[in-house]
């Protein structure tokens, strides 16, 4: 008699423990989505004039160069006294880069220029790059997301083709100086991290969209799920890169994880991604990324329904037992 109960119980107990586990564990990812499209710069006379214009430019652009910026920008110098603007220096580069990036690939001088131009709200974040050859849009908004902006259009320029890597320090100086939003360095540390690490990646998986659209997913489950950990995070993360299809090597899993650690540490609301990025999550979506219906109870909550799964195994054993 004593075996067989221990049998039943073990049985109970195993059924619970599965369907629990899979509750807990088995979340799906939500993916925000982003609008960009390289190469195509911002046409200035779509924006509203109700709001300010900021330019960063590269504090070491020579006169012609400069010009050609603003021709990308569709400007001219007389133009540039409807717009706000500031300088970023090769020093800043370094300071934001360095961790990051080889001296090398940063330079000897600040080229790359952003223009951010504040939109109505719900609008989203916009991005358009132009010479930049190292860093997509894609890439941009997400990074810029995580560092707090919204609703805004954001052109990266530069007088040729370079890395570009610096307009993310530009983008979110000049947006912190029109809103009166302070962007912190660590958040702004967070945000470089998380372009230069996408950039990196995308380069050895050979597909820039795939592992911008991977970045995207990873964080969108992330925030949903409140992940924290560095075995949850890397979890999402595979499981988002199956998903969608991206193999991965050991070492861009570690990098990418690393990076998601630090960024599942910002304050970033889910539905403030998903507005700031709609279009890329409807393009996730129709590749079978929906999960728009996914359980987001707390974890709390799901430990507190898995032990009473467990009592409720117990006890309807017992009442069939001894009942």
């Amino acid at each position: 008699m004593k075996k067989i109960f221990n049998k039943i119980l073990c049985i109970k107990l195993s059924t619970c423990v599965a369907l629990s586990a899979a509750l807990i564990f088995g979340g799906a990812v939500q993916t925000p989505a982003y609008v960009y499209a390289d190469e195509v710069p911002v046409d200035v006379e779509d924006a509203d004039t109700e709001y300010e214009r900021y330019i960063a430019f590269g504090a070491d652009l020579k006169a012609n160069e400069k010009a050609t910026v603003l021709g990308i920008f569709g400007l001219t110098e007389d133009s540039l006294s409807d717009y706000k603007t500031i300088e970023i220096t090769n020093q800043d580069e370094h300071d934001y880069l360095g961790d990051y990036l080889d001296a090398s690939i940063i330079g000897s001088r600040a080229l790359s220029s952003v223009m951010v131009i504040k939109t109505e709200e719900g609008s989203g974040i916009r991005v358009s790059t132009t010479n930049v050859n190292y860093c997509t849009s894609g890439m941009y908004c997400n990074a810029l997301i995580t560092a707090g902006l919204s609703d805004a259009q954001v052109t990266v320029a530069a007088p040729f083709n370079i890395s570009g890597t610096s307009a993310l320090v530009g983008a979110m100086k000049a947006y912190s100086v029109m809103t009166n939003k302070e962007i912190t360095e660590d958040v702004m540390d967070i945000a470089t991290d998380e372009l230069v690490t996408t950039a990196e990646v995308a380069e050895s998986v050979g597909d820039n969209e795939k592992v911008v659209e991977l970045v995207a997913a990873a964080k969108q489950k992330i925030f949903e799920e409140q992940l924290s950990s560095e075995t949850d995070i890397r979890d999402a993360l595979e499981a988002c890169a199956r998903t969608l299809g991206i193999t991965l090597e050991d070492d861009d899993v570690q990098k990418l994880t690393d990076m998601l650690m630090k960024v599942s540490e910002v304050d970033i609301d889910v539905d403030a991604i998903k507005e700031q990025a709609s279009e890329l999550y409807e393009k996730l979506k129709e590749k079978g990324l929906d999960f728009s219906k996914v359980d987001t109870s707390g974890l709390a909550q799901k430990v507190g329904n898995f032990f009473s799964n467990i009592f409720n195994a117990v006890k309807d054993f017992f009442t069939g037992l001894f009942g």
